[in-house]
This record gives structure tokens, C-alpha cells and sequence, in this order.
């Protein structure tokens, strides 16, 4: 297989493999729940968490962190296989960016689908482990204190950008910050209702 059927056969994987809704199906499977018709309509592990939550806590719990890691690794999977198939860094970050994509823009969904949170700190703890550490933290201490969680994952990927030029003033093997800010602008597009919800303080706590 030449290079550019290799990438080609990549970038399809990421962006399918990303599109799969996890938390629409746990959510459907495990609590006969249909979370884009419930809550925010978000398939995100926030909105699982808090609609599966008013019928059985316990659940919502499972559930939110499983569709917090699945969405998180479903990101990951790919680039992984890239790395050892000894891809460059350039397809590793266009693999990371259909990630988030076909998280945010899924396939089986109709070209709807979740805020790219997970899916876009996943990709980042594999491109860039330290930034990512850094912003995991603080979006963990956002959370913690703020309880609102859309601004603590918009705060935790500002922290994410900033450390990215602190550590990385030239992203190795492609020079540019583009691919993130790609990303970036995706996940604060999707958060676009809740920072209208956060100015008119009509912001829901988890």
C-alpha cells in the first residue's frame, strides 16, 4: 500500500471511528434514555451524567465516565496506529483535527453530534503530553471549584493553548500552531449555547 492510500484509508478511520456516539448509545442501552432529546441534547458524558442521573445515580456515574473515556480514546486509537505505521507528525495532526471532527460533526448523527472535549484533550495527550497534563489539571480544578462544566473545559483548552506556545513556540515536525487552533475554535464553536447561557447566567451546575 503506497503512502497516500495509507493516509487516505487514516484520515477516513479518524473521523469514522470519532463519529461513533458513545454516549447516545450507553445512554440508549443501559438506561433507555435518548439523550439527544433530553437535557442539553448533548451526547457528551456531561449531558449522559445529568439526565441518566434523575433516574438512577448511580448509573449516571458509570456511564458519564465511560462515555468520558471512550470518547476520549476513540480520538486516540488512530493516531496511535499512525504513530507505528511510522507516520509524520503533519498526518498525526490532521488525524488528530478529523478526530475532533467526527466527534463534533458525526456521520451516523447526521452531521450533528458532541462538543469535542474528550475527544479533542484525548488527541492532545497523545500530540502533546505536558500541555495536556497542564490543562487536564486545571480544567480538574475548574471543575471542582466552578461546577459548571462547559467553562471548565473552555478553560482548561485556553490553559492547553497557552502551555502549547510556552513549551512548544514551533510545534515539532510541521512549525505551526494551526492544527490546534483548528481544534479550538471547533470546541468553542460547539460551546457557542453555553457561553450564551453563561452571560445570561442561565448556566446549568453538575
Amino acid at each position: 500500500m503506497d503512502l497516500l492510500n495509507q493516509n487516505i484509508i487514516l484520515y477516513l478511520a479518524a473521523y469514522l471511528i470519532a463519529g461513533i456516539p458513545f454516549g447516545y448509545l450507553l445512554a440508549k442501552k443501559f438506561a433507555g434514555v435518548d439523550i439527544k432529546n433530553a437535557g442539553s441534547g448533548n451526547i457528551g458524558a456531561t449531558n449522559v451524567l445529568r439526565v441518566v442521573k434523575e433516574q438512577d445515580p448511580s448509573l449516571a456515574k458509570k456511564l458519564g465516565a465511560a462515555t468520558l473515556f471512550l470518547d476520549a480514546i476513540k480520538g486516540i486509537i488512530v493516531i496511535l496506529v499512525a504513530k507505528m505505521l511510522g507516520a509524520p507528525e503533519s498526518v498525526l495532526w490532521t488525524i488528530a483535527v478529523l478526530a475532533v471532527v467526527g466527534h463534533c460533526f458525526s456521520a451516523f448523527l447526521f452531521f450533528e453530534g458532541g462538543k469535542g472535549v474528550a475527544t479533542g484533550f484525548g488527541v492532545f495527550l497523545v500530540m502533546m503530553p505536558i500541555p495536556a497534563f497542564i490543562a487536564i489539571a486545571v480544567w480538574l480544578g475548574a471543575s471542582k471549584g466552578l461546577k459548571i462544566s462547559s467553562l471548565s473545559s473552555l478553560i482548561g483548552l485556553v490553559a492547553f493553548i497557552i502551555a502549547s506556545y510556552i513549551l512548544y513556540p514551533e510545534v515539532p515536525g510541521i512549525g505551526s500552531h494551526a492544527p490546534i487552533w483548528i481544534i479550538a475554535l471547533i470546541i468553542f464553536y460547539k460551546h457557542i449555547p453555553n457561553i450564551v447561557r453563561l452571560f445570561k447566567k442561565e448556566e446549568g451546575k453538575v
